[in-house]
């Protein structure tokens, strides 16, 4: 099965076995800049989503059935009490871990601000001012150009059959250790709550564009909290971060990025 290509495109192949009738370029193209804002605006047209990717990233696609049974704020609140009740005892203890010498002992994290799952970060509201989605996306990808993101040359552009962004990982079944039905419910919300798009993912990291981050501390608390909530290893673990630091980085903050060993 193929479908039909925007003129323009760097030579490439359709894959249909495996990730499910995709399309990936034979290299990274060297001009992705000046096509990525071409294939963001048509892409509700023509049904695909651009995401830079390795081709050993793609493996078996994950049914979006799938990622439409995860109730969200259920997992998320049963997540929560598990969570706290494991990292509880060293949240109350503000006893420094044991280092090496000469290095410098790890910031105390008393964690999230909260006793019982507080629900979801709200939606923010467009404002006109602000870049759109696809504008957002677009500025990242030439920012990774730029700072010459690791690993961003052995990407590949890739072309999936998708309705949202969101749903693209599923499409391609991203072969990371990532919990991809609960990964995919959360891109799908953040999508719609502050314009994520998903742009590139690069060995087990993920790299997501937001055209509507939070603006207030109460608002990326909670934002926070469903980024540790998704099980990416780099959230406030890796390296050590207290809760309140990584979440006050959160606004206005217009990328985000997780990985998973």
């Amino acid at each position: 099965m193929s479908f039909v290509l925007l003129d323009g495109l760097p030579p490439g192949r359709f894959l249909s076995s495996g990730p499910a009738h995709v399309w990936v370029s034979d290299e990274f193209p060297q001009d992705v800049d000046r096509l990525w804002p071409r294939l963001l605006s048509e892409q509700k047209g023509r049904g695909l989503v651009p995401l830079l990717c390795r081709p050993d990233a793609l493996g078996k696609p994950l049914g979006l059935d799938h990622v439409d049974a995860v109730r969200l704020e259920e997992v998320l609140a049963t997540d929560f009490d598990e969570y706290r009740r494991r990292r509880l005892p060293f949240w109350m203890d503000p006893t420094p871990d044991p280092v090496p010498e000469g290095v410098e002992p790890w910031p105390h994290d008393p964690g999230p601000p909260f006793e019982q799952w507080p629900g979801l970060a709200p939606q923010m509201p467009d404002a006109s001012a602000g870049s759109k989605p696809e504008e957002a996306a677009a500025i990242l990808l030439s920012w990774f150009i730029e700072m010459g993101e690791i690993g961003l040359d052995a990407c590949r552009l890739v072309l999936v059959p998708a309705h949202r962004s969101s749903d693209a990982l599923a499409s391609i079944g991203w072969s990371a250790e990532a919990p991809l039905p609960l990964l995919c419910a959360l891109l799908r919300s953040w999508e719609d709550r502050f314009g994520a798009r998903v742009v590139a993912v690069i060995g087990s990291e993920l790299h997501v564009s937001v055209a509507r981050p939070p603006v207030e501390a109460e608002h990326a608390n909670l934002l926070a909290l469903e980024h540790v909530l998704s099980l990416a290893d780099n959230i406030v673990d890796d390296p050590p971060t207290p809760f309140a630091e990584y979440a006050m980085d959160l606004m206005g903050r217009t990328s985000w990025s997780f990985w998973w060993d």
